[in-house]
Order: structure tokens, then sequence, then C-alpha cells
């Protein structure tokens, strides 16, 4: 019981500016740039979101059968749905998650691109990335993980020719909260 407390006092603690210390403007244009070069190469869309901490909803949740760690996939998730990921043409749409007050990091990958790459080998991308974040260092960490996804993406989804005339799906931005 003590333990649950300390995790909701934790993220009632953090908000969306904590993640806005760590994410800043300047390093926003950069991973906007960093997308959008990314998808110039294949047909996926990347979004990456940052979250200070979980919605008090989420850590209601919280139990011995529904641990913390799984609650964040289900928040994961649901971004992945609300931020529309899942809505791209071919199904190939990836979600790069960083949830602060837990240093928990979450890919989600839609069922196009889900296919064609194992849970071991987007573990292994979150290991790489969880490396950096540890250190405070998510700029490298999120650039990282957005070179080894698109190498995946690379991968199965070439860009044909050119990119240009094909809509951009989903937004470059991070989004922050």
């Amino acid at each position: 019981m003590l333990k649950k407390l300390k995790t909701i006092l934790r993220h009632i603690w953090l908000d969306a500016s904590d993640a806005e210390r760590a994410i800043s403007p300047a390093l926003l244009a950069r991973l906007t740039t960093r997308v959008t070069a990314s998808e110039a190469r294949h047909t996926g869309e990347i979004r990456i979101y940052v979250e200070a901490a979980l919605p008090l909803s989420y850590l209601r949740r919280m139990s011995a059968d529904n641990p913390l760690p799984s609650i964040i996939g289900q928040r994961a998730l649901m971004l992945f749905s609300k931020l529309r990921v899942w809505d791209t043409e071919q199904n190939n749409g990836v979600l790069i998650y960083l949830q602060l007050a837990e240093h928990a990091i979450e890919i989600v990958a839609d069922r196009g691109i889900a296919q064609h790459v194992t849970a071991a080998q987007w573990q292994a991308i979150t290991k790489h990335m969880g490396q950096a974040f540890k250190e405070q260092r998510f700029e490298d960490g999120l650039t990282q993980a957005l070179s080894e996804v698109s190498g995946v993406l690379v991968q199965h989804f070439p860009a044909a020719t050119s990119r240009q005339g094909r809509l951009n799906q989903l937004p470059n931005e991070p989004g922050v909260g």
C-alpha cells in the first residue's frame, strides 16, 4: 500500500511543465526535423510522445493483478490510438513513448510493421534508449530510438523514389504532456 501511495504522489508531483523542461522547444524542433528526415526514407509514420506523469485515472487501476509496467503499456496503447498512429495507409505507424515519472519507455507498432519485427527487437531498441534516459540524456536516447526505428521501417517499408506527392499522414512534432 505504501509503495502504491509513493507512486501516486510521484505522479501527482510531476506535470506537463516537467516534460517541457526535459524536452525543450529547441529539442522539439530538432526532433521534428529528424522525424521529417526519417520519414523521407520510408513510408512509415513515427510519433514521439513524452509524458511527465500518468493521469490519476490510470494510477487508480494499479493492483497486484495490474502492476505499474502494465499500466504504462496501457497508457502507451491509448496514446497510440488517441494520436491516430494506427490510422496510416499501410498500418506502419510507430509510437515512441517516454514516461518520465517511471523512466519508462514503450514502443507501440501498428500491425503492418509488427508482423515484421519481433517483440525482442523492440525491446532491444528500448534498452538502448533506457541507458541514455537514466543519465538524463533525453535527446541522445530519442535520437537513437528514432534512428533504430527508422532503420526497421526503411528495411520493411522503403520509400519509393520520392516522397513528393505523398501526404504526411501524422504530425512530425513530438507530443509533450
